[in-house]
């Protein structure tokens, strides 16, 4: 038997069909789980526990995808999405489910990445640390702009799809930076600004980016263009100093590339502070349009005490800070280490890290402009020896060379913070086989109401 005869038997499933199936778990995009003769079935809006009449819309060689037309068996922790705009955004994924469901979900994704990619069935996993406030927690949105007829649109994409749906009173947003953002887009309505065509490649503006400083309150405003300028600058920042006075900084950024990513390399201060400032416990962070910050403050602080707990600094350690943004895992360590190295990608977030240890009279971190994958394992040829490394890499997972590097070097203590239980445990998989052991997990619901857990994960050499 052939392998595209065998890949033909593993799904039996025809679109179109209409299948009955109880769902067991919910997958890492929030989607119910569930198996019909033996095929994995994935149902978006099916809880766990539920029995629901599905229709499939999609077949793969080893899944089906489903969409959901009844539920008859509800579960106990199915509850009204608050969100007008929610089964049409595609921003959050679980409204429709209970928050005690939720914590105990994401706590099950990670403990199922770990059984599926690592094999490790016993690991120590805690109780994911909730907010009491699920709500009104981010501190940046980024919505793309789209011109209809006379109008500006803003929102945010349907799921899979490029349909925007109107996303100016979201729930999970800053109220305030809702606020600004809405009348920003108003502003850009009322000035003729040229809005940019995705498919024809043309126009000038591309997305509006705010982010809130939630200690102040004070906002930094971004346009994404095109083009390096346009004819409304003048008059948007003059209209947005009369009518938004909570916005301290505009800046522009230059994207000229048909990509999807928001923001290009380039960028440009039009009015006010070149940076906001933000407060995290008796830290300050001045932060750059482009630089990475965590986008709930609240979990942050609890988060990076979590990594303080796993790093457990003596005062005599060299810390590695990988992927370091802003520097504000290496800070939120140095009162603990002896050095704090950290390097990033982003030159603007290097140059954050710097201002920030300054602003805090840190003098014992220092910062770099580079890769993680390429810079750690040339310093650890070069002869550094760091005692504690901490990695927050992207949700594609540490990079080969890295993850070789971390294998070969076998430093004492790793402090593994992930956004993605997936490419964690599949990381961590590797670097079991060269003598690391899990010595605990913490899941964070750090976007409460969506299907992503973070986690912090401690590894020490055996």
């Amino acid at each position: 038997m052939n392998k595209s005869t065998k890949q033909a038997k593993q799904i039996r499933l025809k679109r179109g069909e209409v299948i009955q199936l109880p769902i067991r778990r919910i997958g890492i995009n929030g989607e119910g789980i569930g198996h019909y003769q033996k095929q994995v079935v994935f149902v978006e809006g099916a809880v766990p526990g539920e029995i629901v009449v599905a229709r499939v819309v999609q077949v793969e060689p080893k899944f089906a995808k489903a969409q959901l037309l009844k539920v008859k068996k509800k579960s106990a922790y199915r509850v009204e999405p608050p969100c007008p705009v929610y089964r049409e955004c595609g921003g959050c994924q679980l409204q429709h489910i209970d928050r005690r469901m939720q914590k105990r979900l994401k706590r099950e994704l990670v403990a199922e990445s770990f059984a599926r990619y690592a094999g490790l069935r016993d690991v120590p996993i805690g109780e994911t640390v909730t907010m009491d406030e699920p709500w009104s927690y981010r501190n940046k949105a980024q919505f793309p702009l789209r011109r209809v007829g006379g109008q500006v649109s803003m929102g945010m994409f349907s799921a899979a799809s490029h349909q925007l749906v109107d996303a100016s009173a979201c729930m999970v947003q800053h109220p305030k930076l809702n606020e600004a953002l809405y009348k920003a887009k108003r502003l850009v309505e009322e000035l003729g600004v040229d809005i940019y065509d995705e498919r024809k490649h043309r126009g000038t503006l591309r997305h509006l980016v705010g982010r809130i400083a939630f200690a102040t309150e004070e906002i930094q405003l971004v346009l994404v263009t095109r083009t390096k300028s346009f004819p409304e600058e003048e008059a948007f920042v003059r209209e947005v100093t009369r009518r938004l006075p909570q916005v301290k900084s505009v800046v522009l950024n230059y994207n000229p590339d048909k990509t999807s990513l928001v923001f290009g390399e380039e960028s440009r201060l039009l009015w006010g502070n070149e940076k906001l400032i933000e407060r995290l416990g008796e830290l300050t962070f001045a932060l750059s349009a482009r630089a990475f910050f965590q986008l709930n403050p609240v979990q942050t602080v609890r988060l990076y005490d979590a990594v303080k707990r796993a790093a457990r600094l003596t005062g005599t350690e060299t810390v590695i800070d990988a992927y370091c943004g802003a520097g504000t895992i290496g800070l939120w360590l140095a009162s603990g280490a002896k050095r704090v190295i950290g390097m990033d990608t982003v030159p603007e977030a290097v140059a954050d890290a710097k201002e920030n240890a300054k602003l805090n009279g840190i003098a014992h971190a220092e910062y770099y402009v580079g890769a993680a994958e390429t810079l750690l394992p040339k310093w650890i040829k070069e002869g550094l020896r760091p005692d504690v490394i901490v990695v927050d890499p992207p949700r594609t997972g540490l990079g080969q060379p890295l993850l070789q590097a971390l294998m070969r070097t076998k430093v004492p203590r790793l402090v593994y913070v992930s956004c993605n239980p997936a490419t964690l445990a599949k990381d961590c998989a590797q670097l079991l086989k060269s003598g690391y052991r899990v010595a605990g997990i913490e899941p964070f619901d750090m976007f409460p109401q969506t299907a992503h857990v973070e986690a912090v994960c401690e590894l020490v050499q055996t």
